[in-house]
This record gives C-alpha cells, structure tokens and sequence, in this order.
C-alpha cells in the first residue's frame, strides 16, 4: 500500500530505506531532533573556550602565571646573583641598583632568592593538586554512587577528617614522611582527597537520579563502568573548577608548611621560609626582607583565582 508507514528499524539494524538508525547512549533513537542536540553540544565545547580567550581576567591570571612558570624553569639563569651566596659586608641593604630587592641578613639577594624560590613552590602545588583531584574524584565517585553502607561509613571519616586543621595534619604526615619535596606534594594531596571527594559527591548524586544511570544498568554496565564511563563526563565540569579552586590553595598551603618549619628546608629558596626567617626584620624597617616573597605568593594566588574565576564563568554559561 502507498500509504502505508515502514516500521522503525530495530536498534543498530539497517532501516527499510537503508541507512543504519542513530542510536543514543541507552540505545534508543536519537532522531532528527536528538542528532541536533548532539550537533549542538559538540559544537559547544569550543564557543566556550572561545569566550574563555575573550576574558581579560583570565590573560591578566595567564600572564602572571607565565611568569611564575619561566622563573621556575629558568631562575637559576635570569637570577642577578647566586640565591645562596652570602655576602656579610652587604647585609640588609635595602633596594638598590645593585640589589633591587635589597639583601637578607646573609647578604643574600632578595630577588634573586624570589625568582628561583618559585621553582619548588610550582612543582609541588600541581602534583600535589592532581593527586589529590585523582584520589578524591575515585572516591567522590564510589560515595555518591554506590550510596548506603559504604557512603554512610566514608562519609563519617571525611567529616572527621576535615575537622581537624589543616596544620595538625599536615604535622603528623611531615613526622611520617619528612620534610622533602615528594613528602609535602603526599600531605597536600592527601588533605585535599576529602574536599574533593565531598564536592565530586554532591555532583554524582544529582546525575545519579537522572534517566541515563538506570539505562546504563539495563544495558548490562557493571559500576565501575557507569561511574567513569556515564557519570564522570557529566561531572568533568565540577571537577575542573574543584581542581583550578584547590591549585590557589595548594600555593597557600606550600607557604604555610614553609613558614612554620613543615617544608622547603633551609637554605633552598622558598617564598614561606623567606617570610619566616626575615619577618622579624620588619621591627627594625628591614621591610624588603618579608614585603617581596610576600608579593610574590599573593600574585601566584592571584593569578590562579582569576584563571579559575574565568573557568567556571564560561563553564557555568
């Protein structure tokens, strides 16, 4: 009959008229409409990372953390001086031409122990941040989809853990592991697992009541499949904001580690061990001592806040 309507292809077998039908991820018919959609989406992922490049608060971020980045790399060779030669006839001097950050109480040049004390600082902070995204997307996953028992019993341990501070954690696991570089990317990344965890939780559980979880089950998914193959793409989002949010802190709790005698160990360059041992200084107005690593942590944090700002503006739009 010329009227008559072909029956829908089943799911993945050629159509009447030939072509093979779309499927979607529950296989199912995506249709006109649905392809559209899929259309649309790939196509969104650039427009945001084009509107992301029109930000100015992301270049002006972007340029600062370049520089941090050269200096790590390159210090040893812009650096003026020997960052740990000492030089008792020049001691405390203040800014000059010869030293335009001053010397320190060794007569150690101040800008040159800044530029290249950001090496280690820009080493731990992104390892100590990937860790800690890494172990706490596994575990926000596991918690927020698998629910019950095991969500109730690690649940109640990261609340535990988050409410003690951050500083007597971070002593416990410096007496286990020492003061080295490897051991403070371990302590950071360790601390950070719990808040991670908590923020990729609360994202799994809304995508959890959503139709394309159950679907993925009657397909025959085991868990580990849905949680990183269904629901991690879906949640990607909240963890790169997560991610960008923690690198600011990373640098703060690298600086705080320092300061108190936790870190970096004297006499290697660092920007918190710098303020610790000159901020006595500041009673006498040997201001430049503790002012310049100062400065320098606030940029590297500032820089990280304007990138991770612009981040989840353009994911949020």
């Amino acid at each position: 009959m010329s009227g008559s309507v072909s029956p829908p292809a089943e799911p993945g077998v050629p159509s009447p008229s030939g072509p093979v039908a779309p499927l979607d991820r529950t296989g199912g018919y995506l249709g006109p409409t649905g392809q559209a959609a899929v259309t649309a989406a790939s196509r969104a992922a650039p427009a945001r990372w084009q509107l992301l490049l029109r930000k100015p608060t992301f270049y002006f971020g972007a340029v600062i953390l370049l520089f941090w980045v050269v200096c790590a790399i390159f210090g040893h060779l812009i650096a003026p001086y020997n960052p740990l030669a000492q030089n008792l006839l020049f001691n405390n001097t203040g800014p000059s031409g010869a030293h335009w950050f001053g010397t320190d109480p060794l007569g150690r040049d101040v800008l040159s122990r800044v530029i290249v004390g950001a090496r280690d600082i820009l080493i731990i902070t992104p390892l100590a941040t990937i860790l800690g995204t890494i172990l706490g997307t596994a575990l926000g996953l596991a918690m927020g989809y698998l629910g019950g028992v095991f969500d109730l019993v690690v649940g109640r341990i990261v609340e535990a853990i988050l409410a003690l501070p951050f500083v007597i954690i971070a002593f416990l696991f410096v007496v286990a592991l020492g003061p080295s570089v490897a051991g403070i990317t371990i302590i950071i990344g360790l601390v950070f697992t719990p808040l991670i965890a908590r923020t990729v939780r609360a994202a799994v559980q809304v995508e959890r009541s959503q139709d394309y979880v159950p679907s993925a089950r009657l397909l025959g998914e085991n868990a580990a499949r849905v949680m990183f193959g269904e629901i991690l793409p879906n949640v990607m989002p909240a963890i790169v904001v997560e991610f960008t949010v923690r690198l600011g802190y990373a640098v703060f709790a690298v600086a705080t580690l320092s300061f108190l005698g936790f870190g970096i160990q004297p006499p290697t360059p660092d920007w918190g061990a710098d303020i610790s041992a000159n901020y006595i200084g500041l009673i006498s107005g040997y201001w430049w001592q503790t002012l310049f690593p100062a400065l320098a942590i606030a940029s590297l944090v500032t820089a990280v806040i304007f990138i991770a700002d612009s981040i989840e503006q353009v994911l949020a739009a």
